[in-house]
């Protein structure tokens, strides 16, 4: 055998090793900071979860997260392009109002409409599913003018140079209004 066989073959071994361990590792979900592209919403509480799920119902649960994910960043820019009541219905109607980014901008909406009450509610269910949910903190933070809450931010951050810190502070400071 030559050295040019031999590497030829360490590495098909290697690939293989590769690739066994890629398919063994679970993904695992993270919610950071809070995002504008979430983490597809959890459905194992409303399904009892199979430990070996068919092929179909791997494809379905893929293209279940794929509708969610289109569907809430649809929701989403309605908000940001000021159609608050259609954002808010079409965050309701994901059907994942207990998500964390999708009762932040719920309440989000809510506050730029001017209904505090509501705009509370619905920040508080977002930090009742994500204690750390920074985006949500920022944006009660600017509600209130808290400084506790950018404290908070801070914390989660690990700085005061991520973008919600920072928003917050000049809301705060009154260089910017919210």
């Amino acid at each position: 055998m030559t050295l040019i066989q031999a590497l030829r073959r360490v590495g098909v071994f290697a690939a293989a090793a590769l690739l066994v361990t890629a398919v063994s590792i679970k993904p695992v979900t993270v919610y950071a900071m809070g995002t504008d592209s979430p983490p597809p919403a959890d459905d194992s509480k409303k399904k009892k979860k199979k430990k070996d799920n068919s092929v179909i119902e791997q494809q379905q649960q893929q293209q279940d997260q794929e509708k969610f994910l289109r569907d809430y960043r649809e929701a989403r820019q309605l908000i940001l392009d000021g159609k608050y009541e259609a954002g808010i219905a079409a965050m309701h109607a994901l059907g994942h109002d207990e998500h964390p980014d999708v009762a932040n901008y719920i309440g989000y909406a809510n506050r730029k409409m001017g209904d505090y009450e509501q705009s509370k509610i619905w920040y508080e269910a977002a930090l009742k599913a994500d204690p750390n949910h920074v985006r949500t903190w920022s944006y009660y933070g600017m509600w209130q003018k808290a400084l506790e809450d950018l404290q908070k931010v801070q914390l989660i951050c690990g700085n005061t140079t991520c973008e919600e810190y920072r928003q917050l502070k000049e809301v705060i400071e009154g260089k910017a209004s919210y």
